[in-house]
């Protein structure tokens, strides 16, 4: 289902990213669209993957390989646009979260860059609302065995 946005002057808005981004200039928060051309670039390509990918995606391999794509991408940053947050880093949260709720610990530290971001994200003020706040283990489990 596509999301609506009834507005008081002129018609609807229609579609996530669309509404979104109307929402962030009428706050007038830009920055969370991209400060530069390469940075609004890169947002919108975050966007629009939240979209395609990772609405669409429903199978365990989808997961898999949407887990997998954002482990590589977040290596070497912060959030996924570099160091600064957007609303990439809003949207893809909120598109994960329900995927980061089932994971298993093992699976967690397989993905530890995804981890490593989403704790921050979920942390970030005013970001998680009303979603459960998702556990991360801090230090790494070892057994003792002789």
């Amino acid at each position: 289902q596509v999301p609506v946005l009834q507005t008081n002057n002129g018609p609807g808005l229609t579609g996530l990213m669309t509404i979104a981004a109307h929402l962030v200039r009428q706050a007038k928060k830009d920055q969370l669209l991209g400060s530069t051309a390469e940075e609004k670039a890169v947002v919108q390509q975050w966007l629009e993957y939240r979209v395609t990918r990772v609405n669409g995606g429903s199978s365990k391999e989808d997961t898999r390989i949407i887990l997998k794509d954002l482990n590589m991408h977040l290596e070497d940053k912060v959030y996924l646009a570099g160091n600064i947050f957007t609303l990439a880093d809003i949207l893809m949260y909120y598109g994960l979260h329900h995927i980061m709720v089932d994971l298993t610990v093992q699976e967690k530290e397989k993905y530890l860059n995804v981890s490593r971001w989403f704790n921050h994200i979920q942390h970030y003020p005013g970001v998680r609302q009303h979603l459960s706040n998702v556990v991360f283990i801090k230090n790494r489990l070892y057994t003792n065995a002789h």
